[in-house]
């Protein structure tokens, strides 16, 4: 397997191209910090997205929904996806609102869609979910009822084609605008978990597991 995406019209970027990546680990790094994907798809000839929670093992992304869920089986019965996933670190304060712009880091995929539906994979695609959103979570609790699984849908993405863009700069100004009397520089977004709060039913005495308690101030 090569370090790369091959580059076809279905993944080049061709807007600010010098942002753009087709390295292997630069996508996954991506897709493996983010907590939503938006998938889209095709339904009575009109376009929609919808958001998911999603996992990714290798070259594989699984995407999480109800069964009966329109996303789950328009997947299965068209057996292709595009998914993104975004994540905003930043406004770009340029001289010019032409200038001004975001730093993110972003990633669109393009591969064939099935339904996974033996219960042993489910369970394991399932699992990769799960610790995409909530490392080490799992372990803390009761095992899925088989009724629970019945009415979950994975859809399984085997990645074809994923391209990254990544804008990490400051402002890059017109020569004319350098010396406008206008400040310019980033504001930077982090997205982080804060701490946690417990509901009203828990027990004295029970305790966040460690597994929970590291993922306070976990920066994505």
């Amino acid at each position: 397997m090569t370090t790369e995406y091959e580059v076809s019209k279905q993944n080049k970027v061709r807007q600010l191209r010098e942002k753009a990546s087709y390295d292997r680990e630069t996508v996954h790094a991506v897709l493996d910090a983010g907590l939503v994907a938006h998938v889209a798809f095709v339904q009575d000839g009109q376009p929609v997205v919808v958001p998911v929670l999603y996992g990714r093992e290798d070259e594989t992304v699984y995407l999480h929904g109800a069964r009966k869920a329109r996303v789950i089986r328009l997947l299965e019965s068209t057996g292709t996806a595009c998914i993104n996933v975004t994540l905003l670190d930043g406004l770009v304060f340029a001289r010019s609102a032409f200038a001004s712009s975001m730093n993110y880091r972003s990633v669109t995929v393009f591969g064939k869609a099935r339904l996974v539906d033996d219960i042993d994979d489910k369970k394991h695609a399932l699992h990769i979910i799960n610790e995409q959103a909530m490392p080490g979570r799992r372990a803390d609790l009761r095992k899925s009822l088989e009724n629970e699984l019945k009415m979950t849908g994975v859809i399984a993405v085997d990645i074809e084609s994923a391209s990254a863009k990544i804008s990490d700069k400051m402002p890059d100004d017109e020569d004319c605008d350098i010396d406008a009397p206008v400040w310019g520089g980033i504001l930077p977004l982090e997205s982080r978990f804060t701490t946690l709060q417990p509901d009203d039913l828990v027990k004295d005495g029970i305790e966040p597991s460690a597994a929970l308690r590291a993922m306070e101030g976990k920066r994505l």
